[in-house]
């Protein structure tokens, strides 16, 4: 199976990067992993290059890829920030958030999890699913069917090192791959000044994940210009498996034929 890939990691106008991007990507299996260390508490940058080191350095790219192994990997990183939080009053309330993605190569199946607000989004025959659920509040407050207009959308209820110790992370199915997957992880402050729609239109006009991600960072610029809310760091990863520009162009024209009908 063939994968290529792009990453990006912005300070916005922050006075300091909490985000921590990172792969693995071996002959069997494929790791790849964006956190972002949760504002409002110190030690954020912490939290988040401690899990992203746990989690590289426990990972075998040269194995199959075994769920198990992965809620283990995950959970030890959670176990880590937490040691580090009592051993360090200062960063006692360190936190970060997590979205992870893993592939197997010969079986051609994924598997992800997730921790917080930073999400993974799948592009798959031209349609986009966005395929983790936020642990924040305001997704728990729509969830319910409750109104959500002045609610802070950074309020969360989990990430690695926040929240009740018992709690783990959200674990997906195991997935099969299709070739021409696109699989793109990112933080909030990455999804906050891109849209979905952006995504995809995006995605149809690009050859290779460096490309997806300079045509949507172009955008994030954009909207930093106009927002009035200090832009927050910004990171992000794109995964393309195989060959996903033809598969997007084919389901592109395939949906223009049916209001443009091929003519004799």
């Amino acid at each position: 199976m063939n994968i290529t890939m792009a990453s990006l990691s912005q300070q916005g106008e922050r006075t300091s990067n909490q985000d921590q991007t990172g792969e693995v990507i071996g002959e069997r299996a494929a790791c790849f992993l964006v956190c972002d260390g949760v504002a409002g508490n110190s030690g954020g940058e912490v939290a988040a290059r401690i899990a992203r080191n746990a989690i590289l350095a426990a990972f075998d790219g040269e194995q199959h890829l075994n769920p198990q192994y992965i809620r283990q990997y995950v959970n030890n990183a959670n176990q880590a920030i937490r040691s580090e939080q009592r051993n360090d009053q200062d960063n006692s309330k360190m936190g970060t958030t997590l979205v992870s993605l893993f592939i197997d190569r010969d079986y051609h199946l994924a598997y992800w999890a997730h921790a917080g607000d930073s999400r993974l989004y799948l592009f798959r025959r031209g349609f986009l699913y966005q395929v983790t659920t936020d642990h924040s509040l305001i997704q728990q407050l729509k969830d319910a069917g409750h109104q959500t207009e002045g609610v802070s959308s950074n309020l969360l209820y989990f990430a690695l090192g926040m929240g009740d110790e018992r709690r783990e992370a959200s674990y997906s199915d195991v997935v099969p791959v299709e070739d021409g997957d696109a699989f793109l992880l990112c933080t909030d402050g990455f999804w906050h000044g891109v849209t979905q729609e952006q995504m995809q239109q995006s995605l149809q006009m690009v050859n290779t994940p460096q490309e997806w991600l300079t045509l949507m960072h172009q955008s994030l610029r954009k909207y930093g210009e106009t927002s009035d809310d200090t832009q927050d760091n910004y990171s992000a990863i794109a995964v393309w498996v195989g060959q996903p520009q033809e598969t997007t162009l084919i389901h592109t024209l395939a949906e223009a034929a049916q209001f443009f009908p091929l003519r004799d």
